[in-house]
């Protein structure tokens, strides 16, 4: 009996998924268990399982087209089988006879089909769409109608009224090849899309929806550098936390101190929250990521350090699930290492604030009527001027720094 190969479900926000690569191929023999497809959501990329043995019939999905979740890509049985019942709505099932190569009928003369008149505009309230494609198309005043939908039966999905709304033009990335030599090498070329496109689409819409502006300051590293060089020092008896470590420690110790910014702006309504789920930017091959440290106000220094490294290399390694990477509170983005001295990170829609982190250098300071050289970090705090005005965004700075210049004593830890 043939069996469907569903789209499945990889996280509470995912919608569809992007079928990057086929492993079988029609008429290929599949073993149960054995892998068919690779997938991808936003961040991560997955493997899917056949669930039975049999020859792949049919495929319903391109290389790199989305297919929304819980719907058919695939249908496994036996040569000859009709798998026409398990297309998905619009999708033409192939027929088993050419899938599997075997000999096909021969042609038989049919009269055509009349053209069938077009169907009369339906009202919004009546479209055939998902809730989040009409919350959308709400916010970005669209009308569904007309819009071609790609989910079980037509129905219009998120993804497909984001691709209305941002395919007017598309953007590319052009990438130019220099070349010692007489006549310049003619410049490359390469379509934007898969997960740089929508990463690309979630900066413009979290610029779109919030009033954002950048606050600098810098605090005494002292303290930091010196708790860092005494865990390197003791190495073995002490777990590895680093400078990163350190500064999301005192993130949350300051998240806790003022709320207002571990906050949420969602459909006008200010949702603040008492727990800290602390996101922190992580540069991959496969683009930015920001792996989140559930409650990380209840962790212990070496256990936030030892869940952030955890994240951090399940992120580059492709490896994380995407629920990991959602229910972030407040986002930290440390480009110190880098080099950079300052720098004006993008708030994590809907999060109200965003904490960025310069690197450590050395500076003149004005202290008791005397000018001193200290390491001082920089730091950077973007926040929605909808919800948090200068002045709180400035005493919320003031308060990481004093934890920053205060971390010993904060992190508990004897070195």
């Amino acid at each position: 009996m043939a069996t469907p190969v569903e789209m499945p479900k990889l996280g509470n926000t995912v919608e569809d998924c992007l079928l990057s690569k086929w492993i079988k191929q029609k008429g290929d023999s599949v073993a149960a268990g054995e892998i068919v497809a690779e997938i991808e959501t936003d961040k991560a990329t997955f493997e899917v399982p056949a669930p039975a043995a049999g020859v792949l019939l049919a495929t319903f999905f391109e290389e790199g087209s989305l297919a929304p979740v819980f719907t058919n890509i695939c249908v496994i049985g036996e040569p000859g089988e009709d798998v026409s019942a398990f297309a998905p709505g619009g999708a033409k099932a192939p027929s088993p006879a050419a899938t599997v190569d075997q000999p096909a009928a021969a042609p038989v003369e049919t009269q055509a089909a009349p053209p069938v008149a077009a169907a009369a505009p339906v009202p919004a309230a009546e479209t055939f769409a998902s809730p989040r494609a009409r919350r959308f198309a709400e916010e970005h005043r669209m009308d569904v109608r007309g819009i071609q939908g790609s989910g079980p039966g037509g129905r219009v999905l998120e993804q497909d009224v984001r691709d209305a709304f941002y395919t007017k033009p598309r953007p590319s990335v052009v990438v130019v090849e220099t070349a010692a030599q007489a006549e310049p090498a003619p410049a490359k070329t390469t379509a934007m899309g898969g997960i740089r496109d929508k990463i690309a689409r979630r900066m413009r819409e979290a610029l779109a929806s919030t009033a954002q502006y950048t606050l600098t300051a810098s605090a005494d590293a002292t303290a930091l550098l010196a708790m860092r060089a005494k865990i390197k020092a003791r190495r073995g008896e002490l777990p590895d936390i680093n400078l990163n470590d350190l500064v999301l420690f005192c993130t949350v110790k300051a998240l806790l101190r003022m709320p207002q910014l571990n906050a949420e702006l969602k459909d006008g309504k200010l949702q603040q929250y008492a727990h800290v789920n602390l996101g922190f930017a992580c540069d991959t091959d496969r683009g930015l990521m920001v792996p989140v440290i559930r409650n990380a106000h209840a962790l212990t220094l070496a256990e936030l350090s030892v869940a952030a490294k955890d994240l951090a290399d399940r992120a580059v390694k492709g490896r994380i699930l995407p629920d990991e990477l959602s229910g972030g509170t407040f986002t930290v983005s440390n480009l110190g290492s880098l080099g950079i001295e300052s720098f004006t990170p993008i708030i994590n829609a809907p999060q109200v604030a965003i904490l960025g982190v310069d690197a450590i250098d050395l500076r003149m300071v004005r202290r008791n009527g005397r000018v001193e050289i200290e390491d001082r970090i920089g730091l950077s705090l973007t926040c929605d001027h909808q919800v948090i005005d200068g002045a709180p965004g400035a005493r919320f700075l003031g308060v990481v720094r004093e934890c920053i210049e205060d971390v010993a004593a904060l992190s508990g830890l004897k070195v």
